[in-house]
């Protein structure tokens, strides 16, 4: 197994290994890879329903996601999917998986099995990076404060979700909740600073009026949305990614309109972060 840098900001491109027969071996060197770089890429894996199944069990612990449907026959497998008359995609703004769960996922193991002709490419953004090189000043004061997580507002009944033409490919609108954890957390393996807020799903900072909370989470969006801090995937048939959804964040371009794509996701069951003392 080879591992090169994607990018310097984010991502390894592994080689040299068929995910469907990877060994235990195999499997901890890529637990531990992606702790540090946050994502991973294969290419040219022969990786059916199953197979993913097995692969992403030998991983971790897997939890389901309450609004996609799944892949039929395979209950724990997600369908996340565009037709070619739909025009809204599922995830194209800038987030991470399930941050409004109490035990947010540790990550998602995601593979192409439809692609258009050209586009559909997703951008990883790391947070430790996005963290480390926040004034210290912003770093102090964001240590400091708790933030609430949400989904309602996306796929709850009146949420975004419910006014567009993917309306009736999602489910579970009224299963929406909501958590609130720290600006800062540390990563649990690493122990690496990150920040964890997110466009999409963080709705308030605890303790701040509205104005003064709204305000704060757009310098740290604008900031963490910057360039460096950022790489991107372009898919192609056999193509693999596993993300970390503790220390990056995603977004999937929305950028082919009149084509089908179709991806399988696995979601790992992740754990509470510790609260700051």
């Amino acid at each position: 197994m080879k591992a090169s840098d994607w990018s310097q900001s984010c991502g390894s491109l592994i080689e040299g290994v068929q995910l469907a027969n990877a060994s235990d071996s195999e499997i901890d060197q890529m637990r531990q890879l992606l702790a540090q770089r946050g994502v991973l890429f294969f290419r040219d894996q022969d990786f059916a329903p199953a197979a993913h199944l097995a692969f992403a069990k030998s991983f971790g612990d897997l939890v389901l996601n309450k609004f996609f449907m799944p892949v039929e026959g395979f209950p724990e497998i997600a369908e996340v999917r565009k037709e070619a008359d739909q025009t809204t995609n599922i995830g194209g703004g800038w987030h991470t998986d399930h941050s409004y769960d109490v035990a947010p996922a540790l990550g998602s193991i995601l593979v192409a099995r439809e692609l258009p002709t050209k586009g559909g490419d997703t951008l990883f953004a790391n947070m430790h990076a996005a963290w480390s090189a926040l004034p210290d000043p912003l770093k102090q004061r964001a240590k400091q404060l708790r933030a609430v997580h949400s989904n309602a507002h996306i796929y709850g009944r009146d949420g975004y979700y419910s006014r567009t033409d993917l309306a009736s490919s999602l489910k579970g609108s009224d299963d929406v909740g909501s958590a609130t954890h720290p600006v800062m957390v540390r990563h649990p393996q690493t122990g690496a600073e990150i920040l964890y807020v997110n466009p999409a799903h963080t709705i308030a900072l605890e303790g701040l009026a509205r104005e003064e909370s709204e305000e704060f989470l757009r310098v740290l969006f604008h900031h963490a949305q910057q360039p460096q801090f950022q790489c991107r995937f372009n898919w192609q048939p056999g193509s693999v990614a596993i993300w970390d959804n503790r220390l990056t964040w995603h977004l999937a371009e929305n950028d082919y309109d009149g084509e089908r794509r179709l991806m399988h996701r696995i979601t790992l069951a992740g754990e509470p972060f510790p609260l700051p003392t």
